[in-house]
């Protein structure tokens, strides 16, 4: 399907000439020469990109503009005129316009804008059809938890959301959920349907990672061929999440300070402002204020990131929370592996809730996607977590023989096999004991006993 441009000038020889010129680009072009027309032909066919000068004869371009954003806000439109100011300009950028071009036209340089435009707006159309998709899993009602840490969160959260332009600074462990309370920032504001575009600010050099954020123009640096928008333009309306920013660079800080103190920047290699409507999260699992102290995080723009500082507890002080969100990732899971979820036994849960969880969430969502790979018999016991994990507390009594692994491997009903085996032995046969060491109810020792073979093994138990 070919890319539909629409080009809107009273001129006619300049209509002709960029539809001469456009069409031999292998675009579709259409053409009108007043305003009321251009938008009765966006209504009846919306284009992919509008050229539209600023000069028309029965309106002006700019109210144009907001016209056809308020129609469809998701059409690139260049503005073109012959009587350039750099007042004008910035008012058609915060208007919604891509770029401004002066009469008249360098048709090289048209076609390397319209060619970055478009791969924006494609940019912008899967961002918004990804927030869509996605937007009800980052509710604050998505959250999993009841404990008083997180509850406190989620009501500062709630109220940091309503106020859909102030920056926020998300401080806490590695692994505790400050990306997943960024996005139920976002979605719950008044900037939902925009674009909620995150980067680690560790994950690459500082040359890449400018560039990223804030974009190039051509012959910037070796390899920049072409003008390219960075992510505070493409977020433009809605909001960028800096994840561990207080790994980011000096210079780096600097810039972002701006943003922040101007609302806009320039890219890189440019010298034209850029004015951006973001709100900015900003997140780090260091102590940010030790870090200006050390003088490794600039003191100024520290304390425009800290205008809400939220701090999300770890794992261990909310260790309420520890069972339901075990059981929240059993049914994840489940249904990622089309399994029936299995039922966290009581041996089990005692395990998950007495370790401390250095890795916080993350490592328990990782601990119960292991465990539902290795459990096949409908119950989650504490054989199947990690060793760390399940490491029995120190025991007075005689040691537990071990389970030798052989070479060739094993049979998982097999270790449960043994598992059953061990604890009838260790208790001499008493099946409460030995149900109570493996985290099962009576009945469910029973079941296994039989399944196994080891009825001669157990000694019958009185009733009451």
């Amino acid at each position: 399907m070919s890319v539909r441009l629409l080009v809107v000038d009273d001129e006619r020889l300049i209509r002709w000439s960029l539809e001469q010129t456009l069409t031999k680009g292998g675009y579709e072009v259409t053409a009108a020469s007043t305003g009321e027309a251009a938008l009765a032909a966006i209504r009846e066919d919306p284009p992919d990109l509008i050229l539209l000068d600023l000069k028309l004869p029965d309106t002006d371009g700019l109210q144009v503009l907001r016209q056809i954003k308020e129609l469809n806000p998701l059409i690139q439109v260049l503005i073109m005129t012959a009587y350039a100011d750099v007042g004008t300009a910035v008012e058609a950028m915060k208007l919604g316009a891509y770029d401004y071009l002066a009469k008249p036209i360098d048709f090289d340089n048209l076609a390397v804008t319209i060619r970055n435009a478009l791969e924006a707006s494609q940019l912008k159309r899967k961002v918004k059809l990804l927030s869509e998709r996605h937007l009800h899993r980052y509710h604050f009602d998505r959250i999993v938890g009841t404990s008083r840490g997180i509850r406190d969160v989620i009501a500062l959260a709630r109220k940091v959301a309503r106020s859909a332009g102030t920056t926020v600074l998300i401080q806490g462990e590695s692994g505790t959920g400050k990306a997943l309370l960024a996005k139920a920032i976002h979605c719950e504001s008044a900037r939902a349907e925009e674009p909620f575009l995150e980067i680690a600010c560790t994950a690459m050099p500082e040359t890449l990672l400018e560039s990223e954020l804030f974009g190039h123009e051509r012959g910037a640096f070796t390899d920049a061929k072409t003008p390219k928008k960075g992510l505070f333009e493409v977020a433009h309306g809605g909001t960028i999440f800096l994840d561990e920013i207080g790994d980011m660079s000096g210079g780096l800080q600097g810039k972002l300070l701006r943003v922040l103190e101007e609302r806009s920047f320039r890219r890189v290699g440019g010298t034209k402002d850029v004015a951006v409507d973001v709100r900015v999260i900003a997140a780090s699992n260091r102590d940010l204020r030790e870090a200006v102290d050390g003088g490794s995080f600039r003191k100024d723009l520290y304390y425009r990131l800290q205008v809400v500082t939220i701090t999300m507890p770890s794992l261990r002080d909310r260790r309420e929370d520890i069972p339901l969100l075990a059981r929240h990732f059993l049914e994840h899971f489940s249904r990622e592996f089309k399994k029936r979820p299995p039922r966290l036994s009581p041996g089990a849960e005692r395990l998950l809730a007495q370790y401390d969880w250095p890795g916080n969430v993350r490592e328990l969502r990782n601990v119960i996607e292991r465990a539902m790979i290795l459990e096949d018999s409908g119950d989650l016991l504490p054989g199947h977590l990690p060793p760390e994990v399940g490491r029995l507390p120190a025991s007075t009594g005689p040691p537990v023989p071990a389970f030798q692994l052989p070479e060739s491997g094993v049979v998982l009903e097999d270790v449960e096999r043994e598992f059953v085996r061990q604890a009838l032995e260790l208790t001499q046969g008493n099946q409460t004991r030995a149900a109570r060491l493996l985290g099962l109810t009576r009945d469910e020792l029973r079941y296994r006993v039989k399944k196994f073979g080891l009825n001669h093994k157990a000694e019958e138990e009185e009733v009451g």
